[in-house]
């Protein structure tokens, strides 16, 4: 039992102040609270049985980079959507949404967290406790995880409830643009291990991401 409240808080702290927190604050602008437990509750699990079971193997066949350059891509087009919702919600078109709105908060926060510190944090409470502790290496860590996580959906519930109109969607935007934009980097300095190179790569792609929202403002507006 003991063990099990130690790598649970030692994970909700792992994720305090995550990218995954801020993560859920913007994903209330776009989907049902119902929608975002379910699709981050099942990317936990899967995460941790991943980092639990094969976590040391998924670097041999994933590289990192890839995962953070598609991860990057996710985030932009995030940005995008948001502000296309926020575009079709002024004209009551009633557009925007998601066909698949838990596939969609599954896909985003596994790609969020896949390589994450905490992913690192339960592979090695996996190593060091061994076989016979996974399944509750598994589940402390999913609970931590999912406990960090949660405050930054109720954050984004009561952001949404007492803000004017369009300021989630406002933030929801920066945000995902913000993390498209140093996931990028991460991951183009993953490939090509040149920190300057990096951050020039990472500013070009979000200087397309930039001429794409605002043509696409554009006609919107026409």
């Amino acid at each position: 039992m003991l063990l099990f409240f130690t790598i649970m808080l030692t994970m909700f702290i792992a994720e305090m102040g995550d990218k995954t927190q801020l993560l859920m604050i913007a994903m209330m602008s776009r989907f049902k609270m119902r929608d975002i437990l379910i699709g981050s509750a099942v990317s936990i699990l899967a995460l941790n049985a991943m980092a639990v079971c094969l976590g040391a193997l998924i670097s041999q066949f994933i590289p990192t980079w890839l995962i953070k350059i598609i991860a990057a891509l996710a985030f932009f087009y995030f940005a995008w959507s948001t502000m296309q919702q926020e575009d079709d919600s002024d004209e009551g078109s009633g557009k925007g949404g998601s066909r698949f709105p838990i596939l969609t908060v599954f896909g985003t926060f596994f790609l969020a967290e896949l390589g994450d510190k905490t992913q690192l944090t339960a592979i090695t409470f996996a190593a060091n406790e061994g076989i016979q502790h996974a399944v509750i290496v598994w589940l402390a860590c999913s609970i931590g995880l999912f406990a960090a996580d949660l405050i930054g959906m109720l954050v984004g519930y009561l952001l949404k409830s007492k803000t004017p109109d369009g300021f989630i969607n406002k933030l929801a935007f920066l945000v995902f643009a913000v993390f498209g934009f140093t996931t990028m980097a991460d991951g183009a300095g993953l490939l090509l291990a040149d920190d300057t190179l990096k951050w020039v790569i990472a500013g070009g792609v979000a200087l397309i991401f930039i001429i794409v929202c605002v043509a696409t403002r554009i006609h919107n507006r026409r």
